[in-house]
């Protein structure tokens, strides 16, 4: 076996090894990406929820303060009227405790979403190992390959260039009509 060959035993080997990997690797970082895009919409749906909620207990603040502050410049305060200012103030209390209770839970959800953050990160770097491994041989594989020839790519970039071969503006048309343009 010549150099030539025992050193491209090397790279085809480990091109081989990796390209039975990639087939994984792609379905991983698929997994990555669903899982990324799940938590992201369930963030952002708990966070919505969050806001209006929050909202409707501010607007009950907002609501209860101004009139406690009515009725306590008011003239006359009978016993009636503050006990049933003190009613609104019990009713207002268990709703802003209600709402704290379901903003934990929320925020125990959104930090549940992220769980997924861990086997991402995990995922990445394996596939970041995978490539990083692909590299040398990718590069040795590449010097083994004769260098291009530029006379034969300049004529293969050039393309029709022939009037008898060229696409007529009436083809293009046709094309673009048929696809619905």
């Amino acid at each position: 076996m010549t150099t030539v060959e025992s050193s491209a035993a090397v790279p085809s080997e480990a091109l081989r090894q990796l390209s039975a990997e990639l087939p994984d690797t792609c379905e991983r970082l698929g997994y990555v990406r669903k899982m990324t895009e799940q938590a992201a919409n369930k963030v952002l749906d708990l966070v919505d929820t969050g806001r209006d909620a929050a909202e409707q207990v501010r607007r009950q603040g907002a609501d209860l303060s101004e009139m406690l502050s009515r009725h306590a410049t008011a003239p006359e305060l009978t016993l009636e009227r503050a006990r049933s200012m003190l009613k609104l103030c019990a009713a207002y209390a268990a709703t802003a405790a209600a709402f704290a209770e379901r903003e934990k839970h929320i925020h125990a959800e959104i930090m549940q979403a992220q769980d997924f953050q861990d086997l991402s990160g995990q995922v990445i770097n394996k596939v970041v190992r995978m490539l990083n491994q692909a590299e040398g041989p990718l590069n040795e594989l590449l010097a083994q390959l004769p260098a291009p020839d530029k006379a034969t790519e300049a004529e293969a970039l050039a393309g029709v260039q022939t009037p008898d071969k060229a696409l007529q503006q009436d083809d293009v048309d046709d094309l673009m009509a048929s696809l619905g343009f």
